[in-house]
This record gives C-alpha cells, structure tokens and sequence, in this order.
C-alpha cells in the first residue's frame, strides 16, 4: 500500500482538532508531522500501525508520533474520537528545560497503548480527552484558552508518568528515514513554507534553496520522505485550499484560483476537475445548495 503524507485542515490558530470517525471510515496509509491521538468510544478500532494490525478496544487509548505511518481498517459499530495537534503548540524552545526529552521522543519513545498504562494514567487521560472534545462541541468563551490549558496539561501528564518502552519504533513504509528529529524538520521547514508562500508563484528551485538542499537532492529527499513530488504535492495543497473556499465563499472563480495560488482561471478549471472530477463551479454549487 502506498503511503501519503496529510495536512490537517485546522479551524483555529491554536493547531488543534478533534472528531469523530465512525468504523466504517476507512482511513489509507499515511502519516502527518501532527501527533494523533485516538479514544475508542464505541467497539473495537482496528488500526495498521507498520506491519502490526492493533485492536484499540472500546475506552482504549492509543497515540501515533509525529511522522509515524498508519492507517485505519474498517471497524463494523465502532467509533472513534480522533485529536490531532501540532508540537508548535508547546514553545518548545522557551519551555524545554535541559532535563527534559524532546516532545518527539517522549511521543515515540513512549508506550503507545493505554492498555499498557497504569490505571490512575488511563483515567486521567481519559478525562483530559473528554474535556477537550467537550470544549471542542460546545464552542463556549474561552474555548481557546481551555483547549490551550488542557493541551499542556497532557503533555506535562505524558512527561512525568508516560511508561517508556525499549523497544525501537517500529518501521512501516520509509519509517526509517522519517523517523529522523532531522528529516522531520526539514519537512516542518518545507510545509511551513508552502503553507505560507501557496498563493505565490513557487518555483522548485526556490523552496529547494530555502531548505539548503540542492535541487537534485531536495527532489530525491521529498519524494522518499512524503511519496509523493514536490509539485504535485503544492497542486494538492492549492487544490484542498481551494475546495475550502468553494465551500464557504460565494467567490467567482477568478478570485478563487487568486487566492489558491493558480497562474490562471483557466489552469485552476483544468487542474480541479482532473483531480477532483468536476468542476470548481459545480462543486461550489453542490455546496451553496445548502447554504
């Protein structure tokens, strides 16, 4: 199975989310620079960690770090509640004390699987999660703030009382080379700026330059690190930005492809519906017919 890298379309500034998955949400290959975790809340969730198949039982907990490969295998009358949050979010660099681990290695080197913790370390977890997504639904003053508190609670739970394992971690597709503090911030270097610069013209020479690789090596490292080129990986980007605006904008499409980072109307109408099967005007539509 391939793998494929994912970007979280985040609502808020704070670089956190939370939802739910039904069972029958079959979730292929892939891996993010965000750790995710996951609370069964319904049956069992079967998810592909690697080359291992683990059965995250219903109240089970279980977390993937950053960059981790894994994928989601249907899970008849289960449900899940999934949490996806960017290291960022901690200031690492002002907070971490020499003492301390990096956030990447407390989450890799950690054991992954609630049923592995002690019981006092399941229940407070537990609870930190579900007051997360309680603020996540209800929108109330101050959700920020709360998520904010909540979110530093768990890492400093996770720092003092997270069991560690020795066992190394394990390789899925390209792991190996991902699992890398290094790589991993090349990569953060390279979706920052993409994530920044996609209504810009963007050359590959341009980012490979930023990100201190030459051409020829940037080309070789982004395609063994993310499966996917550089510049399709950018179409993809501007692609998803663009949906977004679709579905929430009453925008002509001359400001949509603007504003997506597509050279013309008339490269953004072809790009789109070869990717997505339509066109742009027809999925905006689908989605103002609710509005």
């Amino acid at each position: 199975m391939s793998l494929y890298l994912e970007m979280p379309e985040f609502e808020e500034q704070l670089l956190f989310r939370a939802f739910i998955n039904d069972g029958m949400t079959i979730v292929y290959p892939h891996w993010h620079k965000e750790v995710e975790i996951i609370y069964s809340i319904r049956g069992t969730v079967n998810i592909g960690v690697g080359d291992e198949v683990v059965h995250v039982a219903e109240g089970e907990i279980y977390f993937f770090a950053s960059g981790e490969p894994h994928y989601f295998l249907a899970s008849p009358d289960s449900e899940r509640i999934v949490y996806q949050f960017d290291l960022s979010v901690f200031n690492e660099k002002q907070l971490k004390s020499a003492e301390d681990c990096s956030l990447i290695e407390l989450f890799e080197t950690g054991e992954k699987h609630s049923s592995k913790w002690s019981k006092s370390l399941y229940l407070d977890i537990k609870k930190l999660l579900q007051q997360l997504f309680e603020e996540t639904e209800q929108n109330k003053q101050g959700k920020n703030y709360a998520q904010f508190a909540l979110l530093f609670q768990l890492i400093t739970t996770f720092y003092r009382r997270l069991p560690q394992t020795q066992i190394k971690v394990k390789k899925g597709a390209k792991a190996s080379t991902i699992k890398h503090k290094e790589t991993l911030e090349h990569l953060d270097r390279i979706f920052n700026y993409v994530e920044n610069h996609y209504d810009e013209t963007i050359t590959l020479e341009e980012v490979a330059k930023y990100s201190g690789f030459s051409p020829y090596y940037f080309t070789r490292f982004f395609k063994a690190n993310t499966g996917t080129t550089f510049m399709r990986f950018l179409t993809e980007y501007r692609i998803n930005q663009a949906k977004f605006i679709l579905a929430n904008e009453k925008a002509p499409m001359i400001e949509v492809a603007e504003k997506a980072g597509f050279a013309s109307v008339k490269t953004f109408h072809h790009v789109f519906k070869e990717h997505v099967g339509i066109s742009p005007l027809k999925y905006q539509k689908s989605f103002m017919e609710f509005v």
